[in-house]
Order: C-alpha cells, then structure tokens, then sequence
C-alpha cells in the first residue's frame, strides 16, 4: 500500500514539473493557413506576387522536438502584362519533418519535405495543360501556443522541377492549429 502510494505521487510530482507545454500539447493538430507568395528566379520574370492557401495535418510526439507534416497548398500568380492576362497555379501535396526548436513557449522551428506539385499556366485562348512534377521545400516559423490551439507563421523555400529550368517561390503564410 505504502509503495504504490509512493510511486502515485512520485509520478504526480514528475507531471506537474513538466513544463505546461508539454503537458497540453495534442499530438495530431489540423491546420489551415493563407498568405501571400513571393516568386522568385525565372518565375519572377514572368509572374507577380501571389497568393497561397494551406490545410495540413501535423502528428508531433509528446516530450519529442521532430515531428511530421502533411500539406496541402495552392500558390497562385497573376502573369506580368505582355506574358498575357492569366496565372500560374501550383497545387501541391507534401510530406515535411518539423523540428521545434526547445526553449520558450513561443517556439520556433525548421521544416522542410518533398512531395507531388501539380503546375499549370492558364491564359486566354490557350488552355495550358498542368504538370505532375517533383518538388521540394525548406523554411522556419514560428508556433504560438493559445488556449485551445495555437497559431504560427512561417516561410518556405519551394522548387518545383520541370523539364527547363526549375520554378521557385517563397510563400510566407499564416496559420491556426487544432
């Protein structure tokens, strides 16, 4: 009795001094995010700032700092005048290791992946047909504990590779987490 008395409020004592964050993170969240999105290189000369949009699913362990990411975005351009009145669009599908960086309660972090980007560019009288290509992403953020979810802000170095020389763009999106 005296012994699992013991190990009661030996294991109590060792959760209360976990820090909060720890205690009250949820290991699966669903997010949504939006922002806007810089192209950069060879698509900056024919594309204007963009926009994107985000929904991902993010599975961390407790008491671990890597954890994994599934996203779902879509970036989109409007065409510079003289290339035509139209966008380029890239959806994409990607898995993505997360690394917190331990310290505070506000907490930064590296991430990076690789997954499916589907590119299409659409102009008047031309229907272009889009692509399933490879494409890759590394970036940081930065994750905002609340009461009940939590919000970040991050940007992503993606290219996407293609028959010519490779697309590149950097969103830099908002986000809530679940």
């Amino acid at each position: 009795m005296k012994r699992s008395l013991f190990i009661t409020a030996l294991a109590g004592m060792a959760l209360v001094s976990l820090p909060v964050e720890a205690r009250a993170q949820n290991p699966v969240q669903l997010g949504i995010a939006g922002g806007v999105s810089l192209p950069t290189s060879n698509l900056s000369d024919f594309a204007n700032t963009g926009f994107n949009g985000t929904v991902t699913l993010g599975m961390t362990p407790a008491m671990i700092p890597l954890g994994i990411r599934i996203d779902g975005a879509i970036n989109q351009f409007e065409l510079k005048d003289g290339f035509g009145d139209g966008n380029a669009r890239f959806l994409s599908v990607t898995g993505n290791l997360v690394y917190k960086i331990p310290g505070a309660t506000v907490s930064p972090y590296l991430i990076g992946g690789a997954g499916l980007y589907n590119a299409k560019v659409d102009v008047p009288l031309f229907d272009g047909e889009s692509e399933n290509k490879f494409g890759w992403n590394v970036g940081g953020g930065i994750n905002m504990p609340l009461s009940g979810f939590s919000t970040f802000i991050e940007a992503r170095y993606n290219q996407v590779q293609t028959d010519g020389e490779a697309l590149k763009f950097i969103p830099i999106t908002f986000g809530i987490l679940f």
